[in-house]
């Protein structure tokens, strides 16, 4: 069973910076591309960056660009999203994805912006 569950949100002022993890089980991590996408309060998800099975080929959403950046630890099975510049329009719920997946996704990790 695929089981991915993600960690790492909080409160935060804007400006601020928070590193998202994701650990994934019940399947082989090594193999398969993973995404982190994003949904807020009335709004559907929205993609924010996706990475390859090496690490190495990276894509992120326009508007993260330079304040976003994905990784990924095979050895441990992790994924993580650290973010930088946060702002209030950042405020969502977070979740990560095998490959583009939508039912994978896990509890997701809370993100608010807030002064």
């Amino acid at each position: 069973e695929v089981q991915l569950v993600e960690s790492g949100g909080g409160l935060v002022q804007p400006g601020g910076s928070l590193k998202l993890s994701c650990v994934a089980s019940g399947f082989d991590f090594s193999r398969y591309g993973m995404s982190w996408v994003r949904q807020t309060p009335g709004a559907g998800l929205e993609w924010v960056s996706e990475i390859d099975v090496s690490g190495r080929g990276t894509n992120l959403r326009d508007s993260m660009s330079g304040r976003f950046s994905i990784s990924r630890d095979n050895a441990k099975n992790t994924l993580y999203l650290e973010m930088n510049n946060l702002q209030v329009e950042d405020t969502a719920m977070y979740y990560c994805l095998r490959g583009r997946d939508i039912t994978s996704r896990g509890p997701g990790t809370q993100v608010t912006v807030s002064s």
